[in-house]
């Protein structure tokens, strides 16, 4: 026994030794690429929320109602569209892979494709959406002048699925061709053509003529006062906007190279689709589960109270700001590991993947930090309610504790991602975020532990989330290790 240890003691210390300083010899160089990649990626995802705020702050103005019909229509299109933009995120380690292994001749014919299966996705979302809400929100038990004002701006949304479906296809390509940054541009450009359009067709004449007084021509001073039906028309406005600038970008730049994306466009082919449904349906039935995880909770906790709902609200609303840095870290991360294996050097893939782990503990820390250092402000600009800030910063405190988990489990998805493995990850998911985050979450919050303590209540669904948080990134990084060292044997 004590001959084997003196064999493989030092095996594992060359072997680790020779990692470590690899990984320290190209730390600064990947690290700079890690984040030239993410900081685009970060204000286009921060540029899409704003939409999200900017029609709440807009419609809760008009009316009660309008506001109520937007935040109920929003949980329903959200995650189709979450969905959509998930699996159109398979595209990306795809185009990284060509790219990396100068293939660019294949990217064109992949990329195109991607067009035509976001078209059909975006088509059903539009009909779901015509279709079956009704029947949802008599289920839901919606009142009736919301459900119909929610119908009405849904309906409107729906012709803009097909849009953003597009758009998200060619900001795959984008990012996977390491030009990160004309999605933040263009997502600017939605933003910029949604606040005034929200305006207009939300408030009508009686809201122009409030801004502008009594100059305005009689006909614009007519306009009707659209309320939800016309955020939902901005709103899809917006996304066709985004879809057709980002199209005339990629016809026009020169920095894609010689991939020409709209020459020839090919019919669709179901061989041709199929590599990009296998990596990226997963991807999306993964956010889709994360996504329906805080839409069960909340609806959970519906019954403890409109403290506890509005406490859970506001802390989760702050938390999910921050988590836009991670998240956008991990689809850097899947750019800079696909091309990289693209390029057939594994054990450089393994130590890009490894150098972004370390990259997204100091991204948890700086959270943490800033969540313990500003949660009492923000949170005052949220409600004069004192009960409700209380449990608010007592929800916080526990989410300055799942920064490190939330940030490695989003970090070491992408870097799988990067791999095309993401079966493995969409199942470490499910498991995680709903037996042990939900279910757990759930038993705590509702049960407690018989002889231990009583029920936690929102307090126990929040200890849940850590519990799953950190349940997917031990078995993601575990997938990793695992998936990086065999792509080094092959």
């Amino acid at each position: 026994m004590s001959l084997l240890c003196q064999v493989i003691t030092p095996f594992w210390r060359d072997c680790l030794g020779s990692f470590f300083g690899d990984l320290r010899a190209n730390r600064r160089r990947e690290t700079y690429s890690l984040i030239q990649l993410a900081l685009p990626i970060c204000g286009a995802q921060l540029a899409q929320a704003g939409m999200s705020v900017v029609d709440v702050m807009m419609t809760g103005r008009q009316s009660a109602t309008a506001l109520a019909a937007v935040s109920v229509g929003s949980s329903l299109w959200m995650p189709l569209m979450l969905f959509m933009t998930g699996t159109l995120m398979g595209l990306t380690p795809i185009v990284a892979h060509f790219l990396g292994g100068q293939r660019t001749a294949n990217v064109r014919p992949a990329v195109q494709q991607a067009l035509w299966v976001a078209l059909a996705m975006g088509i059903v979302s539009a009909v779901i959406l015509w279709q079956a809400v009704m029947p949802i929100f008599h289920l839901m038990n919606v009142p009736l002048q919301v459900a119909e004002q929610s119908a009405a701006y849904l309906a409107a949304v729906a012709f803009g699925m097909p849009g953003i479906a597009l758009f998200q296809a060619l900001r795959a390509f984008s990012d996977g061709m390491n030009h990160t940054r004309p999605a933040l541009w263009i997502s600017l450009v939605g933003l910029a053509v949604n606040i005034p359009s929200n305006y207009v067709l939300i408030y009508g004449g009686d809201g122009l003529t409030a801004l502008f007084g009594d100059v305005l021509p009689a006909n614009l001073e007519a306009l009707p006062a659209l309320g939800a039906l016309g955020c939902g028309i901005a709103t899809a406005f917006s996304m066709w906007m985004m879809a057709i600038t980002m199209a005339l970008y990629t016809s026009k730049s020169h920095a894609y190279g010689d991939v020409s994306l709209w020459r020839r466009f090919s019919l669709p082919h179901w061989a041709s689709m199929r590599e990009l449904l296998t990596v990226g349906v997963p991807i999306g039935v993964s956010i889709f589960v994360e996504v329906t995880l805080f839409t069960l909770i909340a609806l959970f906790i519906a019954s403890l109270g409109e403290v506890t709902v509005a406490a859970h609200q506001v802390a989760l609303n702050y938390t999910t700001i921050l988590f836009m840095l991670p998240m956008s870290l991990s689809m850097a991360l899947t750019v800079r590991v696909g091309n990289t294996l693209g390029q057939a050097r594994p054990n450089m893939a393994r130590l890009v993947a490894w150098n972004g782990i370390l990259i997204s503990l100091v991204v948890a820390a700086l959270n943490s930090t800033l969540l313990w250092l500003t949660a009492e402000p923000v949170i005052e600009l949220y409600t004069n309610n004192d009960e409700v800030k209380t449990m608010a910063l007592s929800l916080i405190a526990l989410a300055v504790l799942y920064q490190v988990s939330d940030s490695l489990q989003a970090n070491l998805a992408g870097a799988l991602r990067g791999y095309k493995d993401t079966r493995i990850v969409m199942l470490i998911t499910l498991f995680s975020y709903w037996f042990v985050g939900l279910m757990g979450g759930h038993w705590l919050g509702i049960h407690g532990i018989n002889g231990l303590f009583l029920p936690l209540g929102v307090h126990g669904y929040w200890i849940g989330l850590i519990a799953g948080l950190s349940t997917a990134a031990l078995l993601l990084g575990l997938r990793l290790q695992h998936i990086s060292q065999r792509a080094i044997r092959l």
